[in-house]
Formats: C-alpha cells, sequence, structure tokens
C-alpha cells in the first residue's frame, strides 16, 4: 500500500500575505462603499431634516463605541475568529433589514452595518499586527488602500442611482458582498491570531487598558490624528449631501462626487512613494493643513455653493492621502503584548468621530447653516496639524523603522 501524505498547506497554513489582508479588505469596501451615500438619503428622506439625522448618528455612534471598547472582553470568552465570522453575518443582517424600509428598520439597519464595522474592523487590526512586521506596515496600508479602490470608487455612485431603479438593490449587493469577504476571511486560514500575552497576566475588563493607552502620548497623538481624519470624512459622507440637495444640486451630487473622490485610492502605489519622499511628520502635516484650509474655505464661500462643493472635494483628495499616512504613528507604536485591546482602541476612532462629528454639528446647526460644519471640520484638521509638529522628523525612514520614539519632548 502506498504512504499517503497530507498535502502541506493542510498540515501548515500558509502565512496570510500582504495581498490576502489587501483582498479581504477590498471585499468590505464593497460591503461598506454601496451604502455609505445611501444611508444619509434614506435617512433624510425618512426624518426629513438634518438636526434629526445628526442626532440619530450621534446615537448610534455611542452604540458602536461600546460594542468596539467590549470586542477585547468578548474575545476572551468568544475565539476572534468567530467574532469576525459573527461581524460579517451582522453586515448581511444590516442589509436585509434595511431592505424593510421603516424608518425603525433603517436605524436598525445602520446601528448593525456600523457595528458590523467595529468588530470587524478591530478583529482586522489585531491579525495585520500578528502577521506584518513593522516594516511592511505602509505597504500594507497601501495594498489594502488599493484594493479597497474598487469598492469606495463605484460603490457610493452605484448605491445612489441604484437606490433610484430598485430601493433593494444596494441592499443586497451589499449581502452579497459580505458573504463573499466572510469566505475570503476563512480561506485566509487566520484562526485566533497569534497569543502574545505577559506571563502570568490576570483578565482584565474591557476599559482596564485605557490608563495604557492615555500613558503613552505617542499612542494618543496617533489616535488623535485618526479620529480628526475621520471626522473629516463624517463631513464629506453625511454633510456634503445634504448641503446639495438644500442648495437645489441634486440628491445623487453627494455619491457621484464621494466615487469620484475615492477614484483617487488607484492611485495609493503613487501616494505611498510621495509620503516615503519625506518625513512621515511632513507628510501628515501637509495633509492636515491643505484638507483643514479647504474644508474652512468652503465653509466660508457657502454662498457659491459650487464653489463651496469643489473646495470640499479637493479637501478630501488630502483626506485620502491622510487615509494612507495618518494612521501609522499609531501602528508603529503598538506592543506585541497589547495588539488586541491597542486595536480596539484605534478602531474606536471611528465612532469617537461618529459621535462627536454629528454631535457637535447638532449644536451648530442650530445657529448656522450646514455651512458651518464645513468651518469648524476645517479648524479641527488644523488642530491636527498643530499636534503633528510633536512627531519625530525622522518618522518613518526606513533606518529607524524600529525606533520606539514618536514624539519630541518639545513642540
Amino acid at each position: 500500500m502506498h504512504e499517503r501524505r497530507i498535502p502541506e498547506w493542510v498540515r501548515h497554513a500558509p502565512a496570510p500575505s500582504v495581498r490576502d489582508f489587501g483582498i479581504l479588505a477590498g471585499f468590505e469596501a464593497i460591503v461598506r462603499g454601496i451604502l455609505i451615500s445611501v444611508f444619509p438619503l434614506v435617512m433624510y428622506r425618512a426624518l426629513g431634516d438634518a438636526s434629526s439625522v445628526s442626532f440619530l448618528y450621534f446615537l448610534v455612534g455611542v452604540i458602536s463605541l461600546i460594542a468596539g471598547l467590549m470586542v477585547p472582553f468578548i474575545i476572551r470568552f468568544v475565539p476572534r475568529r468567530w467574532a469576525y465570522t459573527a461581524g460579517c453575518i451582522m453586515f448581511v443582517g444590516g442589509a436585509l433589514l434595511a431592505i424593510e424600509g421603516s424608518p425603525a428598520a433603517v436605524v436598525g439597519a445602520l446601528a448593525l452595518n456600523t457595528v458590523a464595522t467595529v468588530v470587524t474592523f478591530v478583529c482586522f487590526n489585531a491579525y495585520v499586527l500578528d502577521y506584518i512586521s513593522k516594516i511592511e506596515l505602509g505597504q500594507c496600508e497601501t495594498s489594502r488602500m488599493f484594493y479597497s479602490a474598487l469598492g469606495w470608487t463605484a460603490g457610493p455612485m452605484a448605491g445612489v442611482l441604484l437606490l433610484e431603479l430598485w430601493a433593494p438593490a444596494p441592499f443586497v449587493i451589499s449581502a452579497v458582498a459580505a458573504v463573499a469577504m466572510l469566505a475570503q476571511f476563512w480561506r485566509m486560514r487566520l484562526g485566533n491570531g497569534k497569543l502574545i500575552t505577559k506571563a502570568r497576566g490576570t483578565a482584565r475588563n474591557p476599559l482596564a487598558f485605557l490608563p495604557r493607552f492615555f500613558a503613552q502620548p505617542r499612542l494618543v497623538a496617533g489616535y488623535m490624528f485618526a479620529m480628526i481624519r475621520s471626522c473629516g470624512w463624517w463631513i464629506y459622507v453625511v454633510y456634503l449631501p445634504i448641503f446639495a440637495i438644500e442648495n437645489g444640486l441634486g440628491e445623487q451630487l453627494g455619491g457621484v462626487l464621494l466615487s469620484a473622490t475615492n477614484a483617487m485610492l488607484f492611485g495609493a502605489p503613487l501616494i505611498l512613494r510621495w509620503v516615503q519622499g519625506r518625513s512621515l511628520r511632513t507628510a501628515v502635516r501637509i495633509g492636515f493643513a491643505a484638507c483643514g484650509a479647504c474644508f474652512f474655505t468652503a465653509g466660508l464661500i457657502a454662498g457659491w455653493p459650487v464653489a463651496s462643493v469643489a473646495a470640499l472635494v479637493l479637501g478630501s483628495v488630502w483626506l485620502i492621502v491622510l487615509d494612507i499616512c495618518a494612521g501609522l504613528p499609531f501602528l508603529m507604536a503598538v506592543k506585541p503584548s497589547e495588539r488586541t485591546e491597542m486595536s480596539a482602541i484605534y478602531s474606536s476612532y471611528r465612532d469617537v468621530s461618529g459621535i462627536l462629528t454629528p454631535g457637535i454639528a447638532s449644536l451648530i446647526l442650530v445657529v448656522t447653516p450646514v455651512a458651518g460644519v464645513f468651518a469648524a471640520g476645517g479648524l479641527a484638521l488644523f488642530g491636527a496639524w498643530a499636534v503633528a509638529a510633536r512627531l519625530h522628523p525622522r518618522l518613518g525612514r526606513p533606518r529607524i523603522a524600529f525606533q520606539p520614539g514618536i514624539l519630541t519632548e518639545t513642540p
């Protein structure tokens, strides 16, 4: 009898590559991209005014923040692969719920979609830190952006167009993409990640690692960059379409412009080369300064709606640049023993921005039109530009890629 050998790829799963993580992110981009311009429109149609939309986004953001902080606690009892799987199933459930169409169903669908985003994001970042070395993080971020380009470019425009042709269509496509995303995840055979913990470490409650986070200024600064950048996207995605509707520019303009902006993602490798041609501090500061100037200008010239929208579009191009480089200071500073916990902290920037942006916007809208939100966003981006001055001037250079220091002692 011939001895049967078990194939090597069955006995030892190949380590996932940068490209594998890029493909996984690409499916997520389709899941979320086709709905990102649909939800604000559906919410605005159901509620009828910008303030109510802001308030509901605020509530959903609070729920999502709590869920994100609970993920490390949940992973103590539920294997990480099943937490990621649950996130994909929530994407499917949210899409199917939205098809029902009532205001309550749409709000519930948005909540499920948002919670699914944070759960999968925490797990995704933990897996990246497990399998991708620090020196390859920039390449991994670029690959993620590149493979996400199709979903984020075609998705927003396709979503608003399909919504008019057949209302359930965007949600059906999102659900199918979520199933494909889950299939890619299981194909990668990531398991529960690499377990790197301190010896004899006791189990901690979900908030116990927050003091460790606040004790590391480099992590706080990196988190702030991600959160303020996300606030910029919130303004662009939610309030630009409302501004367009109120100024007679049409319901579909927001989705079309978001697709046009996201086409820049195909140029992610070129943007990375631009970032690598200078220090990370310089790239981050240029990005925040340019974006802040565009958003603030958009608020000032709101009397000319077309010019205001053009300024926001230009600012969104710089948001793409920040997507590629502004998250690196945080990721470069994470210790191996704190991967899951700090991934949960990092992922919460989406929820914090999802709370702060509509919360502050609701207050601004009491006294100003939507354009006031643009100006406030510009000021926040300028604040990030000021904080970025404290980054180490040679951060991100290959020869010091493994140095732990990120913040200098003086401004």
